[in-house]
């Protein structure tokens, strides 16, 4: 399952969807918006996406990542929109027969997800400041 949602993730419904009774082991990962950035604090994200792109590569990576492990299910769930401090921003939730195999595919999905998907991060600073990242590109022109 692969979404781009402005709504609130539902975190739990994620990892019920993809346990299985074949499953030995789900490992998931929630991104969520901390409060400092180094020694900045932040107060809000903001994310915007390129919805058919962000779909397209995600849609690959599950892809990938089931020619790699033998996932049984998998979930990759991305927010846009402005984000407040705690909320999550993103859900990778990967069920497998063993835990190795579900912590390392879940790794690398959250891993790959943030540097080939076309989804862009503005820090919304106390200072009043924004800036937009991008891992592996720095800030955002």
């Amino acid at each position: 399952m692969i979404e781009i949602t402005e709504a609130p993730i539902d975190h739990a419904a994620l990892t019920e969807r993809v346990r299985s009774n074949q499953a030995g082991a789900v490992c998931s990962f929630l991104g969520t918006v901390r409060e400092m950035t180094g020694d900045r604090q932040t107060m809000a994200l903001d994310y915007e996406a390129y919805p058919e792109m962000a779909l397209k590569k995600l849609g690959e990576l599950e892809a990938e990542a089931r020619q790699r492990w033998p996932i049984l299910d998998v979930a990759l769930v991305h927010r846009v929109g402005h984000l407040g401090l705690g909320e999550i921003s993103v859900v990778v939730a990967v069920s497998c027969p063993h835990r190795h195999q579900a912590f390392d595919a879940c790794r690398w999905l959250i891993d790959t997800l943030k540097e080939v998907v076309p989804i862009w991060k503005k820090e919304v600073w106390a200072d009043g400041s924004e800036e937009w990242v991008h891992p592996g590109l720095g800030p955002k022109a």
